[in-house]
C-alpha cells in the first residue's frame, strides 16, 4: 500500500525572499492566504515580515494564528517572542522563548533572545530599587509644640496607610496594589508624645503631626542630641507658615523645595543612591550588564561596572564585614 502524495505549496517565501523585500513579501502573503486561509506557515512567514516592519502588534496576532493551526511550531514561537520583546513585554517574551525552546532545544537563537529578555527585566528591577528612595518626598517644619511632616504622596487611602509612633521613632508604611510598598523610618532628634501625635491623608499628602516632649527648637529632624539645644524662639520660626496661611502659602513652598532639592548636596544613603542612579543612566550597555548581573548575582551586596570582569563568573555573595549573610 502506498502513501498518498502530498501536494507541493502553492507558493513559496524564503526568508531571504522576505529580508529582501518585506513590504512586497507581506502583499504576497496576504494574497496567498486568502486562498489558503488556515496555512501556517504563511502566517508565520507574515509574522516575520511584519517584525521586519516594526508592525509588532500585527506580528504578534500572525504568529498567535499560526500556533492555533500548528502549535509545535518553533519558527511561530520564535516570531511571536520577538514581536513581545519589541513591545517591550518582556516576561510575555520570556515565556514565549522557553516555550519554542522546549520543541527545539538545539536551537541557539532560542537562549539569545531568553538572555536578552532576563537581562531587560533585571535591567527593569535594578531601576525599581535605585529609585525606591527618591521617587517621595518627604519635608516638615515646626511650631512650639509640634512637628508637622509631610510626605508627598498623592491619592491613598487612609486604610492602607500605617503609621507608628514611638517615642523617638516614626514608622510610615502606604501599601499600593500596583507596585511596592512605601516604607520611611526616622529615627527622631529629640521625643515625642506618641499617644497625643497624628497624622491624616489629604489628596496630595499624607500629613503627621507629632507632639513635641518638650518646647524647644528642633535644628534638624533626625540625628544625635547636640550638646547646647536652642530654647525654641518664635521670631526665629517666621519663615514657617502659621496654622492659619498653612494651606495658602504651600504650593509656594512645594516649588521652593524643589529647587532646593536640585541644587541641595546629599549626603550618607541618599547620595550614594544618587551616584549609582548617575552611573547607571549616564552607562554604556556594557556598564548597565555589569550592574544588573552584579547587583542580582550578590543578592544586592555587590554592584559593579566592570563587564570584563563579571561577565566572566558568577558573581559571589559579598556582605559588608560587620554583617551576615542568611538566605530566607
Amino acid at each position: 500500500m502506498t502513501e498518498a502524495a502530498v501536494a507541493p505549496p502553492k507558493h513559496s517565501f524564503p526568508d531571504s525572499s522576505i529580508d529582501a523585500d518585506p513590504q512586497m513579501s507581506l502583499k504576497e502573503l496576504t494574497k496567498a492566504l486568502e486562498e489558503e486561509t488556515e496555512n501556517a506557515e504563511y502566517y508565520c512567514q507574515r509574522a516575520y515580515a511584519q517584525i521586519l516592519l516594526q508592525n509588532y502588534t500585527d506580528a504578534v496576532l500572525d504568529a498567535k494564528r499560526s500556533l492555533e493551526l500548528q502549535p509545535n511550531n518553533a519558527s511561530a514561537f520564535l516570531r511571536k517572542g520577538e514581536a513581545e520583546f519589541h513591545l517591550q513585554k518582556y516576561s510575555s517574551a520570556v515565556e514565549t522563548f522557553r516555550k519554542g525552546q522546549m520543541i527545539e532545544p538545539s536551537m541557539t537563537t532560542f537562549t539569545m533572545w531568553v538572555k536578552r529578555c532576563e537581562e531587560k527585566l533585571n535591567e527593569s528591577d535594578l531601576s525599581t530599587n535605585l529609585q525606591a528612595f527618591s521617587k517621595y518626598r518627604h519635608d516638615w517644619y515646626q511650631t512650639e509644640s509640634h512637628i508637622i511632616i509631610s510626605v508627598m504622596i498623592k491619592n491613598v487611602q487612609k486604610n492602607d496607610v500605617n503609621i507608628r509612633f514611638l517615642e523617638k521613632e516614626l514608622t510610615v508604611e502606604v501599601n499600593f496594589s500596583l507596585e511596592k510598598n512605601y516604607q520611611l523610618s526616622l529615627n527622631l532628634l529629640h521625643s515625642i508624645v506618641p499617644e497625643q501625635s497624628t497624622f491624616k491623608v489629604l489628596s496630595t499628602k499624607i500629613e503627621i503631626k507629632l507632639k513635641k516632649a518638650e518646647g524647644i527648637k528642633w535644628e534638624k529632624l533626625e540625628g544625635q542630641v547636640e550638646s547646647h539645644v536652642k530654647q525654641f524662639n518664635p521670631e526665629s520660626m517666621h519663615t514657617y507658615p502659621s496654622s492659619s496661611h498653612y494651606t495658602k502659602n504651600w504650593d509656594k513652598l512645594v516649588v521652593e523645595i524643589k529647587e532646593e532639592e536640585k541644587n541641595e548636596k546629599l549626603e550618607g544613603d541618599a547620595a550614594l543612591n544618587q551616584l549609582f542612579q548617575q552611573i547607571y543612566s549616564d552607562g554604556s550597555d556594557e556598564v548597565k550588564r555589569a550592574m544588573n548581573k552584579s547587583f542580582m548575582e550578590s543578592g544586592g551586596t555587590v554592584l559593579s561596572t566592570n563587564w570584563s570582569d563579571v561577565g566572566k563568573k558568577k558573581v559571589e555573595v559579598n556582605p559588608p564585614e560587620d554583617m551576615e549573610w542568611k538566605k530566607f
